[in-house]
């Protein structure tokens, strides 16, 4: 089933999403200020699935995005329980108890940042490549992109630490082929559970938003100009790959406003 809609017409979806990732973008400004942003953070992770989960609900059924958003957050924080626990498949680290509220010792605004971030990189990966299998591959190289910046900055705020120090920033790389593989994992989970991506450009514009927010921040506030540089690089070559064919793409081909 397709829902049109006029020409400049917004949907409250669209409308939710606008509001909240506007909350997220002025919770993010002053943090690289404060000395406590404890509560920033928690802040900027849930408008930042608040976001995901509205513009996703502007595309497809939000019965379908609500069962996606819940399969892959509870999976994700029982991954990061074990993970956490016995080391695998990330590498031995362990949660502070900084950030609040927590279960399990995982704080559950973690959870809500892989959900929140993998529908916008399978965006990014639909616009690059044709099949699944790529498709999959593509989006779990865009969402461990991320990582690249996301852990040292967690770790530099003391949200969560290494057991030994790592070859990246103080990270391990085995953190990053776990990412990898848990990414997948996620990639193949959203396509069993939502309608082909492809159309959607305020997903694609969420991918791109944390690439340069968090670019700009390593490379003006945190003093770790190489994690800026290459994170930054990683995210938003095909990020500005995507943007560029969303535009280009002939009108009506799109599959903005599928409800599937």
């Amino acid at each position: 089933m397709t829902e049109r809609r006029g020409r400049g017409e917004r949907s409250p979806a669209l409308s939710v999403g606008l509001a909240a990732f506007a909350v997220m973008a002025l919770a993010q400004a002053p943090i690289p200020f404060l000395d406590d942003d404890r509560l920033l953070t928690t802040v900027v992770v849930v408008a930042f699935f608040a976001a995901t989960c509205a513009v996703s609900a502007d595309r497809w059924a939000p019965r379908r995005v609500a069962l996606a958003a819940s399969v892959v957050v509870v999976a994700t924080f029982v991954l990061e329980v074990v993970g956490s626990t016995t080391g695998w498949p990330f590498g031995a680290y362990d949660y502070t108890g900084a950030l609040v509220p927590h279960l399990a010792g995982v704080p559950l605004v973690v959870p809500l940042a892989w959900f929140a971030m993998a529908v916008p990189a399978r965006e990014v990966a639909a616009r690059l490549v044709s099949t699944p299998s790529a498709r999959v591959a593509l989006a779990a190289l865009a969402l461990t992109a991320w990582d690249l910046m996301l852990d040292p900055q967690m770790v530099s705020e003391g949200y969560w630490a290494w057991e030994a120090e790592g070859q990246w920033s103080g990270i391990p790389l085995s953190n990053y082929a776990g990412w990898l593989a848990s990414s997948a994992v996620v990639m193949v989970v959203l396509d069993r559970l939502l309608p082909p991506p492809g159309g959607g450009l305020p997903l694609l514009a969420l991918y791109a938003w944390w690439g340069v927010s968090e670019a700009l921040a390593f490379l003006v506030f945190f003093g770790d100009p190489l994690v800026g540089v290459v994170g930054g690089v990683a995210m938003l070559v095909p990020a500005a790959l995507a943007w560029r064919r969303a535009v280009a793409m002939p009108r009506g081909t799109a599959t903005y406003g599928s409800r599937g």
